[in-house]
């Protein structure tokens, strides 16, 4: 792909990535299929293994040899202390992990069926905790070191505002993330750089239901005039489509048999982080993150499925 194109990692000038989000454990079991509400189904394979949508993001962009900071709040508990030290075994800067005295590390129940799908379940214990002066502190000690702030919507809404408000107001590149879906207010689009909901998510942010590629179209025409720099929307295997004020462009997806989605989202916006750090053109970026994620639903897991650099 246009990557190996006179692009080596020794001509690559990396920028720092500030990863603002959520870290849980997942408690994972595949099963022949999703249970029916109040269905209970015997013979499925468990699995708990670090997961949190920033955190997924952020060991993604690691191991795709991203320069990460992560910023998050777990509990003072064996999950949070066991996800902190995985971070580090990722080669993350974990300097701003934070543990909270009061609240439990978050966890996520997640089943998967035998062609991939998942229903996913999060308590969110001291990622509902991370406060805005702690955004501010962080984002203030990181400001000469980092370039881009990529965040998600596993943390308190105001914090991920003032996230956004404050990285504007020192000039980074912002990607925001928008799962899980949620309202964002009006005068916070402008400041966003790249927006990268799924088809859900961009249904719910421009307010019209999707259905086909025309109505994926007319959702990313309602964010940018919203203010959103580029919008990127994720169409699972159906592929990407990315509008900008200069650019409309449709990026089909790998072709890969589906064994875990799980985290194939988080794993797509890791490695777009990485790739604009690196100052790939937008397009080559999004089939740079559009492969990881399809090597990424081959494999069980969330942070255990993001794949290495030398296979992309």
């Amino acid at each position: 792909m246009p990557l190996s194109l006179g692009r080596t990692q020794s001509t690559i000038m990396k920028k720092k990535i500030l990863v603002v989000g959520s870290s849980n454990t997942d408690m994972v079991i595949k099963s022949s299929r999703l249970p029916l509400p109040g269905e209970t189904i015997i013979g499925g394979n468990f699995y708990m293994n670090p997961g949190g949508k920033g955190a997924n993001q952020a060991v993604a962009a690691a191991r795709l040899n991203g320069e990460v900071i992560f910023l998050c709040k777990t509990g003072n508990d064996i999950f949070g202390k066991t996800a902190k030290q995985h971070l580090i075994d990722m080669g993350i800067n974990v300097e701003h992990v934070i543990f909270d005295a009061e609240h439990p590390s978050g966890v996520a129940l997640i089943n998967v069926d035998e062609q991939g799908e998942n229903s996913i379940t999060v308590a969110s214990g001291a990622n509902g905790n991370l406060l805005p002066q702690e955004v501010d502190q962080v984002l203030n000690a990181t400001a000469d070191q980092v370039k881009i702030v990529l965040l998600q919507l596993e943390i308190p809404l105001p914090s991920v505002i003032h996230a956004i408000r404050k990285s504007a107001a020192i000039s980074k590149i912002i990607i925001v993330n928008p799962a899980p879906a949620h309202q964002l207010p009006d005068d916070i689009y402008p400041l966003i750089d790249y927006l990268t909901p799924n088809e859900q998510e961009a249904a719910l942010l421009a307010g019209i239901p999707i259905n086909n590629i025309t109505d994926v179209a007319r959702a990313a025409d309602i964010l940018l005039k919203k203010g959103v720099r580029t919008v990127i929307i994720t169409l699972g295997e159906n592929g990407s489509y990315i509008a900008s004020p200069t650019l409309r462009k449709y990026i089909p997806a790998r072709k890969v048999k589906a064994v875990d989605t799980t985290a194939a989202g988080d794993v797509f916006n890791g490695a777009l982080a990485t790739a604009l750090a690196e100052e790939m053109p937008l397009e080559e970026a999004v089939d740079f993150a559009a492969s990881a994620a399809a090597i990424s639903v081959t494999r069980l897991g969330a942070q255990a499925s993001a794949p290495f650099r030398h296979e992309i």
